[in-house]
C-alpha cells in the first residue's frame, strides 16, 4: 500500500482506522473520504488530506482515486444493523450499489479493496458455536443479506477481473473513541459509559445472549494485517472469520463490577435488537485467518475492560 483512500473515514471504524493508517504509511498517503455533512474534524482533518467521496457517486470516487494516485481502498460505507433494518432500501443503496461503484473504480485503476463483512452475515440455520469459516449463512436481516452479497460480489470481482479484494467478518466492535451508531452489539459500548458516569445501565439484550465481540485496536490491526498479507497464502478472501472474545450481558457486567463494585444493571429488552442478536452465532471459529495470515488478537474481556474504563475515565472527566 502506497496511497490509501478510506471511504467512510468519519464513521465508527473509519475515524480510528484513518489515523492508524496515517501513523503507518504517513499522513500525506492516506485520504479521508467523507460525505457532505460528515466532514472530518480535529486531528482527523488536520493530520492529512481529505476529500468528498460518496460511495454512491462513482465519478467522484474515480476522481479522488486518480487525483491522489490511490492503490488501496478501504470501503467502510454502510448502515449498521438496527438502522439498516429500519431503512432497508438505503442500506442496499449504500452497501451494494456503492460497492459496485468502488469495485468498478478499483478494476479500472488497479486498486486493492477492503470491504468489511460481519458476524451479521450468518443466520438462524448457521451452527451457533465455533461457527466454521465455510458454512450456511442465510441471514434474515437486510444488513446480513447485504454483507453476504458483499462477500460474493467481492469474490466475483477477484475471480473475474483480478481485483485484489479482501475482507473480514467483524464481530461487535467496542471502542473508547467513537460512540456507537445503531448496531445490535452497541450495548457492550454503552455499558462502559454508564459505569464510568456512575449511572445504572439498562441493557436492551437479554441475559444469556452470547455474541462475539472485539476491541477496536484488534479490529484495526486485523484489517491492516490482512491487506498486507501475502496473497499467495490466501485461500479465502471474502470474508475471513476473526474472533477475540464471546460473552453475554451478565459476563461483561460482572467483569466491570470487578473494577466498579457499585455498578448496577437492569434489563429492558429491545425486541428488534434481540431478534437480530438471536439470529447470530455465539462464537466464531477463526482458524483460517490464523493459518492464512497469522491473525492473533491481543485483548480479552478483562484486558479490554481495564483499558476501556481507564480511557473513558480520562475522556469523560
Amino acid at each position: 500500500m502506497k496511497n490509501i483512500l478510506i471511504i467512510g473515514a468519519t464513521g465508527q471504524i473509519g475515524s480510528e482506522l484513518t489515523m492508524k493508517l496515517r501513523s503507518i504509511y504517513g499522513n500525506d498517503h492516506v485520504v479521508a473520504g467523507y460525505i457532505a455533512g460528515a466532514e472530518p474534524k480535529g486531528e482527523l482533518a488536520e493530520s492529512g488530506p481529505s476529500a468528498i467521496c460518496d460511495v454512491t457517486d462513482a465519478p467522484a470516487i474515480s476522481e479522488v482515486v486518480k487525483k491522489y494516485g490511490i492503490d488501496t481502498i478501504y470501503n467502510l460505507a454502510a448502515l449498521l444493523s438496527v438502522v439498516a433494518e429500519r431503512k432497508p432500501m438505503l442500506a442496499w443503496k449504500i452497501g451494494i450499489d456503492g460497492l459496485w461503484n468502488v469495485l468498478e473504480v478499483a478494476r479500472e485503476n488497479n486498486c486493492a479493496v477492503f470491504t468489511p463483512s460481519s458476524i451479521g452475515s450468518f443466520g438462524p440455520e448457521t451452527p451457533r458455536d465455533h461457527t466454521p469459516q465455510d458454512t450456511i449463512q442465510r441471514p434474515r436481516t437486510i444488513y446480513g443479506v447485504s454483507k453476504v452479497t458483499t462477500e460474493l460480489l467481492s469474490d466475483y470481482y477477484h475471480n473475474k477481473y483480478g481485483v485484489d479484494t479482501r475482507s473480514v467478518r467483524f464481530p461487535g466492535l467496542i471502542s473508547n473513541v467513537t460512540p456507537p451508531g445503531g448496531g445490535t452489539t452497541d450495548y457492550a459500548v454503552d455499558i462502559y459509559y454508564s459505569a464510568v458516569r456512575g449511572e445504572q445501565f439498562t441493557c436492551p439484550i437479554a441475559a444469556g445472549t452470547y455474541m462475539d465481540m472485539m476491541y477496536m485496536p484488534d479490529a484495526l490491526n486485523g484489517a491492516v494485517q490482512l491487506m498486507e498479507a501475502n496473497p499467495d497464502r490466501l485461500i479465502h478472501r471474502n470474508g475471513f472469520n476473526i474472533a477475540s472474545m464471546s460473552f453475554d450481558p451478565n459476563g461483561i457486567y460482572q467483569m466491570i463490577k470487578k473494577y466498579v463494585p457499585d455498578f448496577k444493571m437492569v434489563y429492558d429488552v429491545d425486541p428488534l435488537k434481540q431478534s437480530i442478536a438471536d439470529s447470530w452465532p455465539n462464537s466464531l471459529d477463526d482458524v483460517c485467518a490464523r493459518q492464512e495470515w497469522d491473525w492473533n488478537p491481543t485483548y480479552d474481556l478483562e484486558s479490554m475492560t481495564r483499558d476501556m474504563l481507564e480511557k473513558l475515565a480520562l475522556r469523560l472527566k
